[in-house]
C-alpha cells in the first residue's frame, strides 16, 4: 500500500468522513450536520458556509482543485460538472473559494439528459441539490458532493430524489409500529443495503477486436467453446496473479473511498468474479456501487483487461447479477428483521416480516419492473438466476412458523442441529435452520432479505425505492389497525393470521427452474411478465401510480416520465445491437466464410487436377455445409435489415419497443445461429474475432 500505510491508516482518507467533520467543523456546527445525517431531518442552511469551507480546505490539502455535485440522472450511469475552487481578485490572481450557495445548489443542464416529456429540449435549466446523508468525496483532483437532481419546476429527474423519499416513508411507517411495542426511543429507522457486485474480466486487447463487446458489452455472435463451466472447475477457485493483483489494486482504491469491499471470489463461470461490501444506508451504498461499477473498469483498464458488467456477456453460462440485501435497522443499532432464538415469539420481528409477505405480493409487477433490462431479459431464469416470477423463500423455520399461524395450531420448533463430520480435530458446529434457495427471486437470509433478480449494471436504487415503498404502505396499513385496536395482542394475532394467509401465494421453497414451478405459479395467480416490455407498463399501473403518490415518492407525471424513458431506452439498445450484428456479418463474417470457401474452391479444383482418384470428401463436403450456411446467414441479414428498419420507424414509442422485442430479437436470433454454426468449421486464422475460449480464458 501506498507508503506502506496500513489499512486503518488508508481506509476513508478520500472521505469526508464523520471523523473529518468533527475535527474540522465547529461543536454546534458538526451537531446540526450529524443530526441531519442521522435522522433525515431538514438541513440547517445556516451552517453551509461553514461546512463549505471546511470541505474546500479538506479538500484542497488533499491535492484537490475542483469541485463537482455527482448525480444520477436517468441514464443508468452518474454525472458530473466540475468547476474550479478560484475567484480571481485583481492583478491576475485568485483566492480559492467556496460557498454555502455552492455547496447546497448547482445547475447543469437538465435538457441533455433523459426526461420521459417532463422537459422540452429549449427548457434547459435543471438543480442538483446537496444530500448531506452521502458523504462527499475525493476523486481525480476534484472534490465530489453527492446531490439529487430535479428539474426547474421540480420534478425528480434522477434515482436519488425517489430514494430519498422513499426512506423516509419507510423510517416514519417503521417507527409508527415500533412505538406500539414499546419503543419510545427510536428516532429514525433505516433502509440498509449490501450489494453483491458481479463482473467478467477479459484481455482489453482481444476485447478490442470485438465490435459487439465495445459497442454493446455482451457477444452477439459466439459458437460455445469445448469447455464452459461444467466442471464447476472456477467456482471459488484462486485467483490467477493477474487475477488476483487486479483485485488487490481495486480494493485500495475503494478503501480509499471508505468502501467497506469485504469479499472477493471466482463466481462460477469462466472469467467471472465477485465483490462484495458491508451494508451500508441505502442512499450511500448505492453512491458507493456506482464507484464500485466506475473502479472496476478503470482498474482492470490498468492492467490490460476491460471489466464486463453486462447482464450476459457469454452465452450458454452463468449471467451476472448484482444481489441486492436489504434491511431495516433503528439508529439505535437494531435489525428489525433479525428474528432471535425464537422467531415465533417475535410478534415484532412477525409483523415487520407479513409486512414484507405482503409488499412483495401486492407490487410482485413492481419490483419486476424495478429489474427490467434488455440485458437482464437474458439472464433470468437459468444459471442461477432467478426466473422472472416474483416468489419468496422464507426456508424452513419461518415456513414452519407461519403454517402455525394459519393453521392457528402450536409451533413446534425444528431446533438447531448440531454437525459433527466424524473427523474428531474438526470442531462441531450449529447447523442453520434453513437451506438457501439460488432460484428465489427474494429470501430471507437470516437478518435480511436478498432481492437477487437486478442485473449486474443496473442502478439498484429503483429496486429499493419499490421496496421501501411498498413495505412502508404494509407497516401503515397494520398502524392504521393496531392503534385502533381495544385488544392489541388479539389484533395483532389475527392481523399476522389474515395477511399469512391472504398472501401466502407469493412464497415458494422449491426449484424456482422447474415446469411444475410455472404451473403452480400459474395455478395461485402470480405473474410471469417475461420481458422488460411486459414489466414497463406496471410503472403506471393505477394501483402503482396511487402507492407512490400517497406516500410522496413519486408523481404520476414522474411516473409516466419513467416508464417512457424505459421504452426509449429499450428500442435505442435493441437498435444499437441489431445494427452491430448487420456491421458484423456484412463486413466480417460473411466476407471470411466467402474467403475460405474460395480456398476450398481453389482446393477442389488443384488437387482434382493432380489427384483424381481422391473424392475430396472433407473439402465438398465444407465448402457444400459453409455455402448452405452463407446463403441462410445472408437471408437472415436481409430479414433483420427488413425488421430494424420497421421497428425504427414505428413512431409511438411503446409500440417501437414492442416491435424491437417481437420481431427485431427473433431475427437478431436467428442470424446468431446459422453464424455461430459457421464459427468451428472456419480455421481459426481465418475467423475475424477472437472466440469465446479465447476471451473466457484469456487471462
Amino acid at each position: 500500500m501506498e507508503n506502506a500505510k496500513s489499512l486503518p491508516e488508508i481506509f476513508g482518507c478520500r472521505v469526508f468522513s464523520d471523523d473529518v467533520m468533527r475535527e474540522r467543523l465547529p461543536k454546534d456546527v458538526y451537531r446540526s450536520l450529524a443530526q441531519t445525517i442521522a435522522t433525515g431531518k431538514e438541513i440547517d442552511a445556516s451552517i453551509a458556509g461553514c461546512v463549505a469551507n471546511a470541505m474546500k480546505d479538506w479538500a484542497i490539502e488533499n491535492g484537490a482543485t475542483h469541485y463537482t455535485h455527482w448525480f444520477q440522472p436517468l441514464t443508468g450511469v452518474t454525472a458530473e460538472k466540475h468547476e474550479a475552487f478560484i475567484a480571481p481578485i485583481g492583478n491576475g490572481k485568485i483566492i480559492m473559494e467556496f460557498s454555502g450557495k455552492e455547496l447546497i445548489k448547482g445547475e447543469p443542464d437538465a435538457s441533455s439528459f433523459p426526461s420521459g416529456g417532463l422537459r422540452a429540449t429549449f427548457e434547459a435549466r435543471g438543480y442538483t441539490a446537496w444530500d448531506p446523508a452521502s458523504y462527499a468525496f475525493i476523486k481525480d483532483g476534484s472534490l465530489f458532493i453527492p446531490t439529487a437532481f430535479c428539474s426547474y419546476t421540480g420534478e425528480a429527474l434522477d434515482t436519488k430524489t425517489p430514494l430519498l423519499r422513499s426512506m423516509d416513508a419507510i423510517s416514519a411507517a417503521a417507527l409508527r409500529i415500533l412505538r406500539l411495542f414499546g419503543d419510545t426511543e427510536s428516532k429514525h429507522v433505516t433502509a440498509t443495503v449490501g450489494a453483491e457486485q458481479e463482473y467478467f474480466l477479459v484481455d482489453r486487447e482481444k476485447y478490442l477486436k470485438r465490435p459487439d463487446l465495445l459497442y454493446t458489452g455482451r457477444t452477439l455472435f459466439g459458437a460455445p467453446a469445448p469447455k464452459g463451466q461444467e466442471l464447476d472447475d472456477h467456482y471459488f477457485a484462486a485467483p490467477g496473479p493477474r487475477i488476483f493483483s487486479f483485485m488487490a489494486e481495486l480494493d485500495e482504491e475503494l478503501w480509499r473511498l471508505g468502501i467497506n469491499a469485504k469479499t472477493k471470489h471466482n463466481e462460477a463461470a469462466p472469467a467471472q468474479h465477485e465483490l462484495a461490501p458491508i451494508y451500508a444506508t441505502a442512499n450511500m451504498a448505492i453512491d458507493q456501487n456506482l464507484l464500485v461499477m466506475e473502479y472496476m473498469k478503470r482498474v482492470a483498464k490498468r492492467h490490460g483487461m476491460t471489466c464486463l458488467l453486462h447482464e450476459k456477456p457469454f452465452a450458454g453460462v452463468n449471467g451476472s447479477g448484482k444481489h441486492n440485501n436489504w434491511s431495516l435497522s433503528t439508529d439505535k443499532g437494531r435489525n428489525l428483521f433479525s428474528p432471535g432464538k425464537t422467531p415465533a415469539e417475535n410478534k415484532q420481528f412477525l409483523i415487520f416480516l407479513a409486512a414484507v409477505v405482503k409488499a412483495v405480493d401486492e407490487y410482485q409487477d413492481l419490483l419486476r419492473a424495478s429489474i427490467a433490462s434488455p440485458g437482464n431479459d437474458h439472464r433470468l431464469g437459468a444459471c442461477e438466476a432467478p426466473p422472472a416470477i416474483v416468489s419468496m423463500f422464507l426456508g424452513e423455520e419461518l415456513d414452519a412458523v407461519i403454517d402455525s399461524i394459519v393453521s392457528g395450531t402450536a409451533y413446534v420448533g425444528l431446533g438447531r442441529a448440531k454437525m459433527d463430520l466424524g473427523v474428531p480435530s474438526v470442531p462441531t458446529f450449529t447447523r442453520d435452520t434453513t437451506d438457501r434457495n439460488r432460484t428465489s427471486p427474494f429470501a430471507f437470509t437470516g437478518n435480511k432479505f436478498e432481492f437477487r433478480m437486478p442485473g449486474s449494471s443496473q442502478n439498484i436504487a429503483m429496486s429499493d425505492i419499490v421496496l421501501n415503498t411498498a413495505v412502508a404502505d404494509s407497516l401503515l396499513a397494520f398502524a392504521d389497525v393496531l392503534e385502533s385496536a381495544e385488544d392489541f395482542d388479539a389484533s395483532l394475532e389475527e392481523l399476522l393470521k389474515n395477511t399469512f394467509t391472504k398472501h401466502r401465494r407469493i412464497i415458494w421453497s422449491g426449484n424456482g427452474y422447474s415446469d411444475e414451478w410455472r404451473e403452480e405459479a400459474e395455478r395461485r395467480g402470480l405473474l410471469n411478465l417475461a420481458t422488460s416490455v411486459d414489466a414497463y407498463p406496471c410503472l403506471t399501473a393505477e394501483k402503482n401510480v396511487r402507492l407512490f403518490t400517497s406516500h410522496g415518492v413519486m408523481s404520476e407525471i414522474e411516473l409516466s416520465s419513467r416508464e417512457e424513458i424505459l421504452f426509449e431506452n429499450y428500442a435505442k439498445i435493441i437498435n444499437i445491437e441489431a445494427l452491430t450484428m448487420l456491421e458484423m456479418a456484412r463486413r466480417s463474417y460473411l466476407p471470411a466464410v466467402t474467403r475460405y470457401t474460395a480456398e476450398l474452391s481453389d482446393a477442389i479444383l488443384t488437387k482434382s487436377a493432380a489427384l483424381p482418384e481422391l473424392s475430396l470428401r472433407y473439402e465438398r463436403e465444407q465448402l457444400k455445409t459453409l455455402g448452405e450456411l452463407c446463403e441462410k446467414a445472408y437471408d437472415a441479414v436481409l430479414t433483420l435489415e427488413s425488421a430494424e428498419a420497421k421497428a425504427a420507424a414505428t413512431e409511438d414509442v411503446h409500440a417501437r419497443a414492442r416491435a424491437y422485442a417481437d420481431s427485431v430479437r427473433p431475427a437478431m436470433d436467428a442470424l446468431r445461429q446459422t453464424v455461430d454454426k459457421m464459427e468451428p468449421i472456419v480455421p481459426s486464422d481465418l475467423w475475424p474475432v477472437p472466440g469465446y475460449g479465447d476471451l473466457m480464458f484469456g487471462v
